[in-house]
């Protein structure tokens, strides 16, 4: 089924986009919510019309997107503090509602759904990206440290504790080995 978006549907299109959707979703969901339309000839010709109309509205959305992502390339870096287990497992993850706060803290106001990211499970560098338009993105890079200290630290303490205890395990085979013979 072919329909003409009203408003912006995350995974699904922006608005005045023509897409297919499933029969169900389309008359069930969308249609009677007021987020689309039936893409029929007389309403494609309709939005054909309205966005000549619109085209300058438009633009001057697309720029104000492209300036926006333009000042959220060159905030400061976000660092995000979290609960991580000694192995530098985070307890939880690190998800989009995380980046949000960070950058309302910073003063930019940014819809939690713009934000796309996988769910991050350990400390280190990531890079999460901002739709601000269909044919406009910005990359956020930020960190996630242990809460309390640098995570790079906890790491490589982590690292040197297994790191003995290893090589302990291979001497005891070594000198058991050679007790046995």
């Amino acid at each position: 089924m072919k329909i003409i978006l009203k408003e912006n549907v995350y995974g699904l299109g922006f608005k005045d986009d023509v897409v297919n959707v499933r029969d169900g979703y389309g008359r069930n969901f969308l249609i009677p919510t007021g987020k689309a339309v039936i893409a029929s000839k007389s309403a494609l010709r309709s939005l054909e019309e309205d966005l000549k109309q619109r085209a300058h509205k438009l633009e001057k959305i697309k720029a104000e997107a492209q300036e926006l992502a333009d000042k959220l390339s060159k905030i400061k870096p976000i660092t995000i503090e979290v609960k991580v287990s000694g192995n530098g497992v985070i307890y939880g993850s690190v998800n989009n509602i995380h980046i949000a706060d960070a950058l309302k803290e910073q003063g930019f106001e940014i819809e939690r759904k713009a934000i796309v990211l996988k769910d991050v499970k350990q400390v280190g560098e990531y890079t999460a990206i901002v739709r601000l338009h269909k044919d406009v993105s910005a990359e956020i890079p930020f960190s996630v440290i242990a809460e309390g200290g640098v995570a790079a630290e906890k790491e490589e303490k982590a690292l040197t504790a297994v790191e003995p205890v290893a090589e302990k395990e291979a001497d005891n085979t070594v000198e058991s080995a050679d007790a046995e013979a």
